[in-house]
């Protein structure tokens, strides 16, 4: 009975790990993928973690991929064992920065280039006007721009803060 239990309370922390990782844009699949190996006292291979959660080596073979874009899994090598075997980056604190840097960087550089086009966009369409109500409308926008772009570079620092690990100067790391 203990060792039911034992499962069930594991399993249930797993869900909960699977159920929140679309925070971070991963899949629920990924995320249970991700759960067993972080209390898998062994790293596993693509057929062991395919047997574990009764799914294919080739989507077992395409979470891996995913959580070692992430930072969240690493290969491991075992004296003996051909097969490639993995498992789970165990600091969170360094997963979590670095998934929120690559996210939040690449969401960032797009809005930044999206704002840069905006901007000389609507210049050459005021430069190019004679209708005063749609160059002062134009005027208008363009100091929202410039919000925007300031906003943006200011989270440009805040992601450099976070990618780097200042921020655990600021807001140290709890220990267990």
């Amino acid at each position: 009975m203990n060792w039911h239990n034992y499962e069930h309370t594991i399993e249930k922390f797993i869900q909960a790990i699977a159920k929140n990782m679309n925070l971070y844009g991963i899949t629920p699949s990924i995320g249970r993928l991700y759960g067993v190996l972080y209390f898998s006292d062994e790293p596993m291979t693509l057929d062991e973690m395919g047997k574990a959660l009764e799914m294919s080596k080739t989507s077992m073979s395409t979470g891996v991929r995913t959580l070692s874009d992430m930072k969240m899994v690493e290969s491991t090598f075992k004296k003996g064992i051909r097969k490639d075997l993995y498992q789970s980056e165990e600091d969170w604190y360094k997963s979590f920065t670095s998934l929120f840097g690559n996210r939040w960087r690449k969401h960032t550089e797009t809005n930044i280039e999206e704002a840069d086009e905006a901007i000389i966009d609507l210049q050459r369409i005021k430069n190019s006007t004679l209708d005063e109500t749609l160059r002062d409308k134009i005027e208008k926008d363009l100091e929202r721009l410039q919000y925007a772009q300031a906003y943006y570079e200011w989270l440009m620092k805040f992601i450099n803060v976070i990618e780097t690990g200042e921020i655990f100067h600021y807001i140290p790391k709890n220990k267990s």
